[in-house]
C-alpha cells in the first residue's frame, strides 16, 4: 500500500525544528503527570490519619463552635447558654487582650495548702 505524500513530509528530515515538536509533546506530558502527582499528594496528605487541626468558628459570639480534626475523626463543640454548677476548684483567671489573644493566669496556691 502506497502512502499518500503530505505537504509537511517534504523536507521534514532536513528541518532541525521538527525534533522540537516531539520534545514539546514530551514536556507537556511530563507537566501533566507532575500536576496530577502534586494534586494526588495533596488529597492524600489531607486525609492522612496523622494530622490534627483545630478551628474556632464565630469566636466570642454565642454561636461559637470549636471544630477539632484528628485524622479522619471530626468533633464539634458548641457553646451552651446554660450555666453549670458544682463543686470544684478555682484554677485561675483568663483575660482577653485587645488583640484577641486570651491569657490564662493560674491561681496561686496559698502556702500550706
Amino acid at each position: 500500500m502506497r502512502r499518500k505524500p503530505r505537504k509537511w513530509d517534504e523536507g521534514s528530515e532536513d528541518d532541525p525544528a521538527a525534533g522540537l515538536l516531539n520534545l514539546f509533546d514530551v514536556w507537556i506530558a511530563f507537566a501533566v503527570a507532575l500536576l496530577l502527582a502534586i494534586l494526588s499528594y495533596e488529597v492524600l496528605d489531607r486525609s492522612s490519619s496523622g494530622t490534627t487541626a483545630t478551628m474556632i468558628k464565630n469566636e466570642g459570639t454565642p454561636e461559637m463552635e470549636i471544630i477539632k480534626r484528628d485524622g479522619m475523626k471530626i468533633e464539634r463543640f458548641r457553646a451552651s447558654p446554660e450555666s453549670l454548677g458544682g463543686d470544684g476548684e478555682r484554677l485561675g483567671t483568663a483575660y482577653r487582650l485587645k488583640s484577641g489573644e486570651v491569657i490564662y493566669v493560674p491561681e496561686r496556691k496559698a502556702p500550706g495548702k
